[in-house]
């Protein structure tokens, strides 16, 4: 049918409403509206959303199929509510050229499960040493407007400046990586108590501070958009505060994993919880947090690391970092945000449709809930409780560190522009 009736919704958690879908557009948003033509949704209370948009996702194809691929994770991003994502550039090979972040950008056209927009690398082979082709990327099919280097820091800052520079003619957008590499040569996890306990190489705060206050400085002197990606310490909180406060244009993002873990998880020697930039203390998930509900963290940003099974089960120093996300940010984010009381499910759809669509310039992402909008939708059933089972997951990867965790929501249905992506929580 190409009508669908979403019947008694909590509209971005408010009162309960009806939404009729026509076509690839929500038609029109009210109570009582008749279902005469369309297939019904009963909503039951359950809490509708704009479609989720991912501002951080690594889908790792082409190169690394074994891990994840562009039809395998937009499957996961459906599942978790999302009807965007951007695709880092980390993959093999790079997206450094026009012709391979079209590659991209067409699978994930022929995926259906959600829009893919690639990310543009800002050096050539993630090397560090010259600048991508930052403007034949934009200009291609697949339009680029964020690059990241993400995976390694853009470390020279006269590189970083003049990445700066040329995307400011096109209000283009560089999504850093803050990582000094000297500072975390050998790194493990959090510089602190727990790593001198556990003889693991500590990954300073300051590594990721220092190079978040120079790049806002130098955001400063261009006058362009720089966006910090998973932010994760007190004391960067503190920089992009006072970097927001000066009218400095910067951005951040915070995981969910940054929002609810903590180092102390490592003591387990589980590789499951390593992860870059690492989990850090209690102190810094409270800040990460109140940071998020006043609005210094813009948005929250999953980091879906898919990795095979060798690739995470074994020793600590050789595994490798990062973590499965995509299937259970949302819920994270109601356990930490919403039913703390520090956000309601107005800001959730600002911290993870709203802003991150319009940080990345996602056409048609992001939009109201109300008539004459792409119907870009997630269905959440925000009174269920379950552990999570990652033999479920679509994604090809099960490197989560919440297997067995109780959780609370679960995606009921996504819809991308009118289209039934999740039904019932099983994929179409």
């Amino acid at each position: 049918m190409s009508k669908i009736l979403i019947r008694g919704a909590k509209v971005l958690g408010g009162e309960p409403q009806d939404v009729l879908i026509d076509g690839e557009t929500i038609a029109r948003v009210g109570t009582g509206l008749p279902a005469e033509g369309a297939e019904v949704v009963e909503a039951d209370g359950k809490v509708l959303l704009p479609g989720l948009v991912d501002l951080h996702t690594h889908l790792r194809e082409p190169g690394r199929e074994d891990s994840e691929t562009v039809l395998t994770g937009t499957r996961a991003a459906a599942g978790g509510g999302y009807t965007n994502v951007f695709a880092m550039a980390n993959t093999f090979p790079v997206a450094d050229t026009a012709g391979v972040v079209e590659q991209v950008w067409r699978l994930g056209r022929e995926s259906g499960y959600c829009d893919v927009q690639p990310v543009g690398a800002v050096t050539v082979g993630l090397e560090g040493r010259k600048l991508a082709e930052l403007g034949a990327m934009h200009e291609s099919a697949a339009g680029v407007t964020v690059f990241s280097d993400d995976g390694k820091c853009v470390h020279d800052a006269v590189i970083m400046r003049r990445a700066l520079e040329y995307v400011k003619a096109f209000d283009g957008v560089v999504a850093q990586h803050a990582q000094e590499p000297r500072l975390t040569e050998g790194a493990q996890m959090n510089e602190g108590v727990v790593s001198a306990e556990l003889g693991l190489g500590g990954w300073p705060a300051v590594a990721e501070e220092s190079v978040i206050a120079r790049d806002v400085l130098l955001a400063g002197h261009v006058g362009s958009r720089v966006h910090i990606c998973h932010l994760s310490t007190a004391g960067s909180v503190e920089i992009v505060r006072w970097a927001k406060s000066r009218g400095i244009r910067v951005t951040a993002e915070v995981t969910p994993h940054h929002l609810l873990l903590t180092d102390e998880l490592a003591r387990s020697y589980d590789p499951v919880y390593k992860v870059n930039p690492p989990l850090r203390t209690e102190r810094d998930v409270t800040a990460l947090r109140e940071a998020l509900a006043d609005g210094t963290i813009d948005i929250v940003a999953t980091d879906h690391a898919p990795h095979p099974h060798e690739d995470k089960d074994c020793e600590w120093a050789a595994a490798a970092m990062g973590m499965v996300g995509l299937e259970t940010a949302l819920s994270v984010v109601q356990e930490t945000m919403v039913d703390t009381g520090l956000l309601d499910w107005a800001g959730v759809a600002d911290r993870m449709s709203f802003t991150p669509a319009r940080i990345g310039r996602a056409e048609g992402h992001g939009r109201p809930v109300s008539a004459g909008e792409p119907a870009n939708l997630t269905l959440v059933d925000s009174a269920y409780r379950g552990p999570v089972d990652p033999a479920g997951f679509a994604s090809r990867s099960r490197n989560t560190p919440y297997e067995g965790r109780e959780l609370p929501g679960r995606v009921t249905h996504t819809w991308l522009r009118g289209k039934a992506t999740l039904v019932d929580g099983r994929l179409t």
